[in-house]
């Protein structure tokens, strides 16, 4: 608990309206997506970087926590408070698209906009930035870029790094730096830019963004395969991306996926399907399009592909998506508990890592829905745990994680391709880093912040003295 003190000196800073120590608001910012709880000692809403850069240069000298906060929609706990302190709560005034630069194809951003609001006002104008998270309708662009979000768009246009070109941010000590210019190149100093991206909070806020934008496609097709097992689905992926084709978007759903989905919303899914794939292409030439198609085609029937429908207009490619959009909440089905991850590994190793899986899930009597971006390689994975009261089925479902990201990490994968570290993935941060390389993380997270007040406790750092 902050001594009064504290609370007062933080209410002289913002004023008496933008800092609260009171109960409701304490538990309204103690939790994520994780669902996990963690009251902070209070929630400060700064109106501008000036109150942003006061806040951090009080807390530095008296080693008060400070938790930075977009819309807290994040899967892993990066935004919880898990050693008390204050909430730094951006959502409130941090929320204007301050320029879009039709000459120069950037947009200049406060941390606070909503992915899907800034995505619709540069399509106002023929503009288009592509990272599409799940999350998009209420998460934030500051989230986006302190966990580096993808979203199914990624196959073709990346995720949210590649479209960052510059940042602003505050120092925990109060200063106030530039990361990035607007320019296209820029090799001039460190890419402090890039080490700020996915630091999930825990070396400095960020004020403001530069986004790269590029021209919208005029055209978009969709189309759906059907295969009889998930290592076809899985094949036709990789040797898809490999003929020259890139298609925007490449999810996937298993055998157990499409069978929640049909479950609960009745949409005629192949329910004996082994998996299907469900893919976009766009361009700015329909012919472009009909090649595209085409070649996916091709390639899907040469893996196995039993169906492959092309979606005829707009409502039929709402269709086919829906399931993807809404597999998500369906899997429930399979237990209360959902232990949600989101490894990635090289896309040709994506046909050993779910039959990887399969035995994993026969070996600890789970159901393991799989789902995801086949196209970048990142798989949704979600060991149901039917009954969570029941602690030893919870702990043989963590460590039944535990064996699926060294699957992946043995793959040449990555514990996390969208979600982050934050709390819930710390304790595997091991398995994946050496010794050395975590120390280095430690002494970058020293540098930017000596006295660990940024969002402690998060990415197993250590810190030491």
């Amino acid at each position: 608990m902050l001594a009064l003190t504290h609370i007062q000196a933080l209410k002289k800073i913002v004023g008496e309206a933008n800092c609260y120590d009171d109960k409701a608001h304490l538990v309204a910012y103690c939790y994520d997506a994780t669902k996990e709880r963690y009251e902070p000692d209070a929630v400060v809403f700064p109106r501008d970087e000036n109150d942003v850069s006061a806040i951090l240069s009080y807390c530095n000298t008296h080693k008060i926590p400070v938790i930075p906060r977009g819309a807290g929609s994040g899967f892993t706990g990066g935004a919880l408070p898990v050693n008390g302190g204050i909430v730094l709560a951006m959502e409130r005034y941090f929320k204007n698209i301050l320029e879009i630069d039709e000459k120069n194809l950037i947009a200049r951003v406060q941390p606070g906009v909503v992915n899907k609001a800034f995505q619709e006002a540069v399509e106002k104008r023929g503009l288009f930035y592509p990272p599409d998270p799940a999350s998009q309708e209420y998460s934030t662009i500051g989230g986006n870029v302190s966990e580096n979000a993808g979203g199914m768009r990624a196959a073709k246009y990346g995720i949210t790094k590649d479209y960052v070109m510059a940042l602003r941010a505050v120092l925990p000590s109060g200063e106030i730096i530039r990361a990035g210019k607007k320019t296209i190149k820029d090799v001039a100093g460190f890419n402090v830019a890039g080490i700020l991206i996915a630091s999930e909070g825990s070396l400095a806020v960020i004020t403001e963004i530069t986004l790269k934008l590029i021209a919208k496609p005029k055209f978009s097709r969709s189309a759906m395969g059907v295969f009889p097992s998930i290592e076809s689905a899985m094949n036709a992926v990789y040797k898809s991306m490999a003929s020259g084709i890139t298609p925007v978007a490449m999810e996937f759903l298993d055998n157990l996926s499409i069978r929640a989905v049909e479950e609960r919303f009745h949409k005629g899914l192949p329910v004996d399907a082994g998996a299907i794939l469900i893919t976009q292409v766009d361009g700015d030439l329909e012919e472009q399009l009909a090649f595209q198609l085409e070649k996916l085609m091709e390639k899907f029937k040469e893996n196995g592909c039993v169906d492959f429908k092309i979606a005829k207009d707009d409502l039929e490619a709402q269709n086919l998506w829906f399931a993807r959009r809404n597999v998500s909440q369906s899997i429930t089905i399979y237990g209360k508990k959902k232990l949600n991850e989101d490894i990635t590994v090289p896309r040709s190793a994506l046909p050993e890592l779910l039959n990887a899986i399969a035995s994993l899930s026969q070996k600890y009597d789970f159901k393991i829905p799989c789902f995801g971006h086949t196209g970048d390689g990142n798989v949704h994975v979600n060991v149901m745990v039917p009954d969570p009261s029941d602690k030893a089925s919870l702990q043989k479902g963590y460590e039944c994680i535990e064996e699926i990201f060294k699957v992946a990490i043995a793959l040449e994968g990555t514990l996390s391709g969208e979600h982050g570290i934050g709390l819930s993935k710390a304790p595997f941060m091991r398995l994946a880093f050496s010794e050395a390389e975590m120390d280095l993380f430690a002494r970058i997270k020293r540098a930017f912040d000596p006295n660990n007040i940024l969002n402690p406790g998060k990415m197993g750092l250590v810190m030491g003295d």
